[in-house]
């Protein structure tokens, strides 16, 4: 009877509705269309706009067209904060300005793979949402320098974007963008592979605020850009630079120098970079985290010596087509400040050195989660097992290729699925 289908439930008699809006605001938007069909009176607390403030649409997204933006924002206006559209390609420009006019207290919003967005919608974002904090552009590539001015004009408190893969934008973008947004904390610039070091200078000198970039694939980024970020943004906990290939040690160095709270670093592909100027990054970066340091071809055992002694705090590390590493690397990493509490994670795919003997060496690391050994071709499945009687919950991922593998197609590079032999 308290929950019976109709407005006189005890319920909705003896709770009063301020205690009742509090229970449905912890329920999702599922729950809440479902309370919304049970009466009358739940449909008008299930609908409450307050209970609409943080929106994941995701799940959704084949089902979401524009007009169900509009009707959310009517629904919601002012009480929405966070909103999720990521991957929704059926919602455009015009719906996402009614969204803009009713819910102008946004502060996250995510458009990821929104693809039939244009400069639009950055305009009535940059028009009504002066509140905006977080926005995720990612991969709507119809996105150009224009969005970059707009947000700059009217979002000064702009904190994270990400614009990857939209690859119109030029350094005339970043300049506009970064006039206006100085105190951006997070930007992701992956896939822009028009920037040049110039864009880099404009980050450098009015962004010091900083914490998080990402370069992935912007070959054109140089040294000269990257050590005008070092200079200019002390803050710098997470750098990704993967195949931005034209990078050398000077990079390390002038990370080491200027940015002591260094936790990630990505340079994956960067084939320039040596034990020299690692050896520089781990003396200076002690609070070092995640590294991945896929085919720094490069590198030697000497690099993970010095790994071993100055970061206490690594977690993971790629070492994948690593090729001059050999078991006395390993040895001296399991053996180092990071390894009986901190190492979870180590990828040594196409380690053609490392033997059994490494195996060993990890077996101290007690917090070690997952090993990567695909095409290592001295490792042997009894050298797996005994590790496993150290560490019986590892998962170790290993593919035993022939001794003379087939030639890969598409390149020198020789990967394999995840749906390989996992032991």
């Amino acid at each position: 009877q308290m929950f019976s289908n109709n407005d006189e439930a005890v319920i909705n008699k003896k709770l009063p509705k301020e205690l009742l809006l509090r229970i449905f605001s912890f329920l999702d938007v599922v729950t809440l269309c479902r309370c919304a069909q049970v009466s009358r009176a739940w449909n008008v607390l299930a609908l409450d706009g307050s209970n609409w403030q943080r929106i994941d649409l995701f799940d959704f997204q084949r089902d979401i067209e524009g007009r169900v933006v509009e009707n959310i924002s009517k629904r919601c206006g002012g009480f929405l904060r966070k909103l999720s559209l990521r991957g929704c390609q059926g919602v455009g420009d015009n719906a996402l300005r009614t969204f803009a006019q009713n819910c102008r207290n946004i502060e996250v919003l995510n458009l990821n793979g929104c693809t039939k967005i244009t400069d639009a919608t950055c305009t009535s974002l940059s028009k009504f949402c002066s509140k905006l904090r977080h926005l995720d552009l990612a991969s709507c590539t119809s996105i150009t320098n224009l969005s970059l001015k707009a947000l700059s004009e009217g979002c000064p408190l702009l904190e994270q974007l990400n614009i990857s893969w939209c690859d119109q934008v030029t350094k005339d973008g970043i300049q506009a963008l970064v006039r206006g947004c100085g105190g951006l904390k997070a930007l992701s610039l992956k896939g822009c592979t028009q920037l040049e070091d110039e864009a880099l200078k404009y980050i450098g000198a009015n962004c010091p605020e900083l914490v998080t970039l990402n370069l992935q694939t912007c070959l054109q980024i140089t040294d000269d850009g990257l050590i005008t970020i070092c200079r200019g943004c002390h803050k710098l906990q997470s750098l990704c630079a993967s195949g931005c290939c034209n990078i050398t040690d000077a990079i390390l160095n002038a990370l080491g120098q200027n940015c002591p709270r260094l936790r990630i670093l990505e340079v994956a592909r960067c084939s320039q970079l040596t034990d020299v100027g690692f050896t520089t990054l781990a003396r200076n970066c002690h609070e070092l985290e995640k590294m991945d340091l896929e085919e720094c071809v490069q590198i030697t055992d000497s690099t993970l010596i010095q790994l071993s002694i100055h970061c206490p705090r690594l977690q993971v590390l790629s070492l994948s087509h690593c090729e001059l590493i050999t078991d006395d690397g390993i040895r001296h990493l399991g053996n180092g400040a990071c390894a009986h509490d901190r190492l979870e994670v180590i990828e040594l795919d196409n380690c053609p050195l490392i033997t059994d003997a490494s195996l060993e060496h990890l077996k101290s690391c007690h917090s070690l989660e997952r090993i990567e050994l695909y095409d290592c071709q001295q490792i042997t499945r009894a050298g797996i097992k005994r590790l496993r009687t150290h560490l019986p919950n590892i998962k170790v991922h290993a593919y035993f290729a022939p001794v003379t593998p087939p030639p890969s197609v598409g390149g020198s590079r020789q990967r394999f699925c995840r749906c390989c032999i996992i032991l």
